[in-house]
């Protein structure tokens, strides 16, 4: 099976350990695993701010990027969730709507590949920690994606996994919300820092590179001791301690 890698901005530009976490765990399961170069943003962050005419620029090169892909696998459920806004933004253009509508049919959060199509039951991995896990709001509610993480997390040997109070309830980040609107911003993320305290979790899960950075950011500047693992790292773990 031949996967193509969508690696997302900010794990291109600021976790690109969860990349490489990602492209371990696709070929442990005989995933060929390919990168294509011209990949850019997914277009997200115009698309958000109105700017729906540029939005289509990025959105078609996209399609042309993955376009003889099988598979398009991304270690982000925001990012993905896009994609599944191509065909509404390219309605006035049939035939770029129905090659959206194909990219979409086969692209896939990490988790949801995981457990959707290639069938995983045991993830083989192990992490000695108390976790909590941040569910996102654009892969819960935009790509719909509520219940593959858990089944995956809740078969890594030693892991204990706490419920998160208000889980549904938004980090803050938002992508350029919390630029636009910093103080509601900050209010919320605050908020979210209390719930995972109140956890006890030393450790907080997340699908979503934005929502760990908003969340690692204001848990470090509050000089609290709990560390930020993306999804990705915590499957792979016990391979990662296998190399070293």
């Amino acid at each position: 099976m031949k996967v193509s890698l969508f690696i997302t901005c900010l794990a291109d530009v600021f976790y690109p350990d969860v990349g490489r976490h990602t492209v371990e765990l696709l070929e442990r399961y005989g995933c060929e695993v390919e990168f294509p170069e011209q990949q850019t943003c997914c277009g997200q962050p115009a698309y958000n701010s109105g700017y729906h005419r540029d939005t289509k620029k990025v959105a078609k090169h996209m399609i042309e990027t993955f376009a003889r892909a099988e598979y398009v696998v991304s270690p982000s459920g925001s990012c993905v969730a896009m994609f599944h806004e191509y065909e509404e933004l390219l309605k006035d253009e049939p035939v770029w709507q129905e090659r959206a509508k194909k990219l979409v049919a086969k692209t896939y959060e990490l988790s949801q590949f995981l457990v959707n199509v290639l069938k995983v039951k045991e993830v083989h991995s192990s992490l000695q920690a108390t976790a909590t896990y941040h569910t996102s709001c654009h892969m819960t509610r935009l790509l719909g994606e509520t219940q593959s993480p858990f089944d995956l997390l809740e078969k890594v040997e030693g892991l204990q996994l706490e419920e998160l109070p208000n889980r549904e309830t938004c980090c803050g980040f938002g992508g350029t919300f919390s630029v636009k609107m910093t103080p509601i911003s900050e209010q919320m993320v605050d908020e979210k820092v209390r719930h995972i305290e109140e956890t006890g979790a030393d450790v907080l899960i997340g699908a979503d590179c934005g929502c760990l950075m908003n969340i690692g950011g204001r848990i470090q500047r509050k000089g609290k001791p709990i560390k930020m693992m993306h999804l990705a790292e915590v499957l792979n773990h016990q391979e990662r301690t296998r190399e070293e």
